[in-house]
């Protein structure tokens, strides 16, 4: 809900802006209004097109709790930190629902598989996320789209809210990289010691 009002206001405020700057007649506010509305929708489209290929076309070992790619540094949690992540990640909208992985919350902390599993979702998202990003300017191509006054918000909005759950996947990251590198070795030692009797 919180984006599609994101959405809506900020297509309203770029039609506004339009209409406003360039002394838009009724009719043309219309062809405005249609052309940031099929912009929105393009760019709906592109990103989960991006997140089907991503997830479909790519193997799974790329996005393991093992990859270093994906380390978070103290550096960068201590950013986070100071954009106090943690007050409003809670607004921002957990898609779990389209892969049956919540990432809303850490809930097995000694589950080594369950810790795997979370980390190999949201490596994906990650990557997903970062895509969306950077190709949402592809609506620029889209012959209706392709004034600069309708692709450039669109493409402004879609990289902040693309952003946004990058920095909150990559805040969990740190935590959970390092809860399960504990239980991994508590997990070894245990199949160690059973070996031994």
């Amino acid at each position: 809900m919180f984006y599609l009002i994101i959405i809506f206001v900020s297509t309203f405020f770029t039609v506004l802006n339009n209409s406003i700057s360039t002394n838009l007649s009724i009719k043309s506010v219309f062809g405005e209004t249609f052309a940031v509305t099929v912009g929105a929708i393009a760019i709906f489209i592109v990103d989960a097109l991006l997140a089907l290929i991503i997830r479909r076309l790519t193997p799974k070992s790329w996005y393991g709790p093992e990859r270093s790619i994906f380390r978070v540094s103290k550096r960068e949690r201590d950013f986070y930190n100071r954009i106090a992540i943690k007050k409003w990640k809670f607004i921002v909208p957990e898609l779990g629902c389209f892969t049956g992985f919540s990432k809303r919350h850490i809930e097995k902390t000694d589950d080594v598989d369950y810790l795997s599993r979370f980390l190999t979702e949201s490596n994906y998202g990650v990557v997903i996320h970062l895509a969306n990003a950077l190709f949402g300017f592809v609506i620029a191509f889209i012959p209706i789209c392709s004034s600069p006054s309708v692709w450039i918000p669109i493409y402004v909005i879609n990289f902040v809210l693309s952003m946004l759950p990058v920095f909150i996947l990559r805040y969990t990251e740190y935590t959970l990289y390092h809860l399960y590198k504990r239980q991994l070795k508590s997990k070894d030692a245990k199949e160690q010691n059973k070996a031994r009797i």
